[in-house]
């Protein structure tokens, strides 16, 4: 385990990080933290760019104090890191930029907080910048032999480098700083407790219909409350909602999203599941599995930087296909089963709704089989690895 920690995992995000220095004078990489930003640009261009990071109260410090003076330091092939905390920076970076424009991959930045950083850039940086993110481990990142681990004990890129040893250790530290860190940094959150304890009921109902009204009953609190508190999990990469796709396909369809973890290895930590009998024999083993395969897919797409949206369908009759992965010209509709036993009805829903143009999947624990031409039977595996 010491070599496996000590070992840099090599990220599918790199190709586009440097194929965007190429073409943009800034490039910005967005993720949660401990995603392994720090680590992955540090390793592309440590012989090449310097690096200051935020985190750095002697940084903040300098910056504030003379940020012209911190310009002239810092003219260009720098790497700034947590640059949240210091949103004035990017109107200097912009009027550096605005100096020279034909000067590409000037400025590396990169942050945690998804909300505060993309406002500043918009205001500041449009048109300039490149915007990628990173997210923990995905699938082909992860060494075969922790894969399996890695659907209930999550990819976080230091879990995986020492073989998920302590892994509950490090996830309740991880909440225990998110909470003290991004949260108040957000919002104005009057009672922690309450918080986690929405974070707790997420994690309960990850891969179901997102029912704010009903959570607000449970926690005690206004649903206005329970809608900032969920923006600023989103704001932070710890959830994302995946939306009803309903175009063209009448209107009996549900049109609430459903919310899902980054993470899976958090909403199982954070429901209680500590280990692969917890898993496959709890109530929640059908609803994670369903949460680590899309935000698998998630994960590939953003760190291709592919333009292809996500969404699911569902009808109020109970017609549903769990994923909808639209390719624009096409789509691919994906129905997640945690079972290792094919039927027929599995793939019903898929059936009915799939487009000519397009591809359905039935992605589940079993082995391949034929079936019908525009119909895919798929190991979950073969399916990360090959037919995303």
């Amino acid at each position: 385990m010491e070599n496996l920690h000590k070992t840099y995992f090599p990220r599918v995000l790199e190709k586009k990080v440097r194929e965007y220095l190429d073409v943009f004078p800034v490039v910005a990489v967005t993720g949660p933290r401990q995603s392994g930003k720090s680590t992955l640009l540090l390793h592309l261009f440590k012989n090449s760019f310097q690096y200051v990071s935020f985190d750095d109260y002697r940084a903040v410090s300098l910056f504030n104090s003379d940020p012209e003076k911190f310009m002239r330091i810092y003219p260009a092939k720098t790497i700034f890191d947590e640059v949240q905390k210091v949103p004035q920076l990017l109107n200097y970076i912009k009027l550096a930029v605005d100096k020279d424009r034909d000067a590409y991959g000037r400025f590396v930045l990169s942050g945690s907080n998804q909300l505060l950083l993309m406002e500043k850039v918009s205001e500041s940086l449009a048109g300039r910048i490149g915007l990628l993110t990173l997210l923990p481990f995905q699938y082909a990142e992860i060494p075969g032999a922790l894969r399996e681990q890695s659907q209930y004990k999550g990819g976080y890129p230091e879990l995986v480098k020492r073989g998920y040893l302590k892994h509950e250790d490090w996830y309740a530290s991880y909440v225990e700083t998110y909470l003290a860190r991004d949260v108040r940094a957000l919002t104005n959150v009057g009672d922690l407790k309450d918080f986690r304890r929405f974070m707790g009921l997420l994690s309960a109902n990850t891969a179901q219909i997102l029912n704010m009204s009903r959570y607000a009953s449970d926690v005690g609190v206004s649903v206005s409350t329970i809608k900032r508190w969920l923006s600023v999990l989103e704001a932070s990469y710890v959830v994302f909602l995946l939306e009803p796709y309903y175009k063209n396909l009448g209107k009996r369809i549900v049109k609430s999203p459903k919310v899902y973890f980054y993470d899976t290895g958090l909403a199982a930590f954070l429901t209680g599941v500590k280990n692969k009998e917890l898993y496959e024999q709890g109530p929640l083993a059908g609803s994670l599995f369903e949460n680590y395969i899309i935000a698998e897919v998630l994960k590939n797409l953003a760190h291709k930087k592919e333009d292809a949206g996500l969404f699911y369908y569902r009808t109020n009759h109970g017609q549903e296909v769990d994923l909808i992965i639209d390719r624009k010209g096409s789509k691919d509709w994906v129905e997640i089963k945690k079972s290792a036993t094919f039927k027929p009805g599995m793939v019903k829903s898929l059936e009915m709704v799939r487009g000519a143009k397009d591809k359905g999947y039935l992605v589940y624990e079993g082995q391949g089989l034929p079936y019908t031409e525009g119909i895919n039977i798929r190991p979950y595996d073969e399916f990360l690895s090959r037919d995303i």
